[in-house]
């Protein structure tokens, strides 16, 4: 926009480094005007005829018998300066989004009324902004952008409110007719670059995304972000996932990625401030509009900043309410001071506890699943929590100061529903025990003892049979029900029914109770089995014999089981008919096998009465 008054001469301004001179052919200067450090040299009836407050400040001179007029914390410096003067010499006057609101609030210190001359500058400016920077989008941002060196001028002519609220308004049109967006049609015409190498194929447009906006606005700085954000959600027609998108989007503009430049101190005040304002900005439905992973990295930030208690209790009411989101990279977060651990687990156990706390409270509304089927289809969310704490287990199992009972603790905040399968607990549960070599066989055991084997598949049965940290009995049970299982797979295959599936959860009293002939007499049901047939060793042998594949019966046991069940079957007897072993032995809580071998068709009469016993 250019200006020029009518009448004027061809005389110019000249720069001449911290002094500007205004040349005429016909007069010479007779004020000297000093704004910051550049001195202007200038004519006092052109200024005086345009700037009320000039008149005042010359007529006070003229008092003082000087011709000196110094302009004490003048908005916008001696540019701006230099626009108003030009004005008034009736010269070219370009003003654009950088300046004008300089240029504003300079006529404005000036007093550039329309009481002083009809057309003045502060009239002439207040036109080019509602005309064309106010209806423009990019330019509406760049004005913003400059306000912030102006306060509290630009904040009091009102123009950082009626920036915002052009911004706010046209973030909330139809994205149909958006045509302004400039970092959107930089998208556009990259990929129209990309395309003028090779033939060009008419087709229909892409569709401008709702979130078309929210790159634009990144580059304000968080005070003014904040006003406009609070703009877009006061006109109450912008979706919560659009504003969710948009504070991610801003977040990741300019929180810094490592944790030494969060917590620098040159920039701790900052960051903490841009952490907090969005955690504030955030939607009221956070924990819908707002992506899990999104919201445990604000958290994660907010930690590491210090954030005030309530910004990190939004952070998680939200994320409670959609952890079955997050991933187990996004829990690893730094535990701080007083806590020992590497990582924040109390924090992590807050945030289950509260899931699970609202999916049983909604669980208890809805109607019973009929099936197995019914409950997963229902509860997915349930499952996808257990195999990520899971998961997380197996991250701080290897962490040697995360204690056993905060193990357990969280081990057991996940319920027995939300765990179909043991594999990744057993893994955790293998990892910590290797980490933490210095349990007491108590300890272990109490651990292992949380772990369901008969949830465990064919490879992780197979592998706890071999693994050497286990405890023997635990070991023992895997084996077990291995059999259960293998056995259970011959019945599927000759019934084609589904009991297998049942018969495969049996406890070791309701398998034998099931399976032996009704005269089979059971003296002791909750200790103590008959077994009528061969000579235990050969027994063992009918198992090592089976077949090959496991549908057609049990397989070949690793050598370390072949050899527990030796000790168990074939171990050496006591005078008192107990066979006793040093390495079984357990707590006197540890539940115990008896097998009492009945009447036997063989000559082996002596050994007809002969119990093994197995503590």
């Amino acid at each position: 926009m250019k200006f020029m008054k009518l009448g004027s001469k061809p005389d110019t301004f000249q720069d001449q480094g911290k002094s500007i001179r205004y040349v005429s052919s016909e007069l010479a200067t007779d004020v000297t005007i000093i704004v910051g450090e550049v001195i202007f040299y200038l004519h006092k009836f052109p200024l005086l005829s345009m700037s009320n407050r000039l008149q005042k400040l010359v007529s006070k001179a003229n008092e003082e018998n000087s011709d000196v007029i110094q302009l004490v914390d003048f908005p916008g410096g001696p540019k701006a300066f230099e626009i108003c003067a030009k004005f008034c010499y009736g010269m070219t006057v370009t003003l654009n989004p950088y300046n004008v609101v300089a240029a504003r609030c300079a006529a404005e210190y000036l007093e550039m009324t329309e009481e002083v001359d009809r057309g003045n500058l502060i009239f002439k400016i207040e036109v080019f902004l509602n005309s064309s920077v106010f209806r423009s989008w990019k330019d509406s941002i760049i004005v913003l952008q400059t306000t912030k060196s102006l306060q509290p001028w630009s904040e009091d002519l009102k123009v950082v409110g009626r920036c915002i609220d052009s911004i706010a308004s046209k973030t909330s049109m139809d994205p149909s007719s958006i045509t302004w967006s400039y970092t959107y049609n930089r998208k556009v015409a990259v990929s129209e670059k990309i395309t003028e190498v090779g033939m060009k194929f008419p087709g229909k447009l892409e569709s401008v995304p709702k979130d078309w906006w929210v790159e634009d606005i990144c580059e304000l700085e968080i005070d003014l972000y904040k006003r406009v954000m609070v703009a877009v959600k006061s006109k109450g027609r912008m979706d919560g996932s659009v504003i969710g998108e948009a504070l991610r989007t801003y977040a990741m503009r300019w929180l810094p990625d490592s944790i030494e430049a969060l917590v620098s101190e040159a920039h701790s005040i900052r960051n903490k401030s841009l952490v907090e304002t969005i955690i504030c900005l955030l939607p009221s439905d956070k924990g819908v509009t707002c992506s899990c992973s999104f919201l445990l990295k604000l958290l994660k930030v907010a930690i590491l900043v210090g954030a005030d208690d309530s910004s990190r209790d939004e952070l998680v009411k939200g994320i409670s309410l959609k952890l079955d989101e997050a991933s187990v990279n996004d829990l690893l977060i730094p535990a701080r001071s007083p806590q020992t651990t590497v990582y924040d687990v109390e924090l992590v156990k807050c945030l289950v506890n509260r899931f699970m706390a609202r999916e049983r409270s909604s669980r208890d509304k809805n109607i019973p699943p009929k099936s197995t089927n019914d409950f997963i289809l229902g509860h997915a969310s349930w499952l996808k929590v257990g195999k990520l704490i899971d998961g997380y287990l197996a991250e701080i199992a290897r962490d040697p100061n995360v204690s056993l009972s905060i193990f357990i603790e969280l081990l057991q905040s996940i319920p027995d529903s939300a765990r179909p399968i043991h594999d990744a607990l057993y893994e955790a549960i293998d990892i910590y025990l290797q980490e933490h070599s210095s349990l007491t066989k108590a300890e272990k055991k109490h651990l292992c003892s949380l772990m369901d084997v008969r949830k465990l598949t064919m490879d992780a049965s197979m592998h706890a049979a071999q693994n050497e940290r286990l405890p023997l009995r635990t070991v023992v049970q895997v084996l077990f029900f291995e059999q259960i299982r293998a056995a259970a797979g011959v019945q599927t295959l000759n019934h084609r029914n589904t009991d297998a599936v049942d018969f495969t959860r049996m406890t070791e009293k309701e398998y034998w109770q099931k399976t032996l002939p009704e005269k089979q007499n059971v003296s002791k049901p909750s200790s103590e089995i008959k077994i009528k047939g061969e000579d235990p060793q050969k027994n063992m042998k009918l198992v090592k014999k089976g077949s090959k594949n496991r549908s057609s019966g049990p397989q070949l046991m690793p050598s370390r089981s072949r050899r527990i069940f030796d000790k168990l079957f074939i171990g050496k007897v006591s005078g008192n008919g107990e066979n006793r072993s040093s390495e079984t032995s357990g707590s006197s809580q540890s539940p115990t096998l008896r097998i009492i071998q009945g009447e036997m068709k063989s000559s082996c009469t002596s050994s007809r009465n002969r119990r093994n016993s197995i503590s």
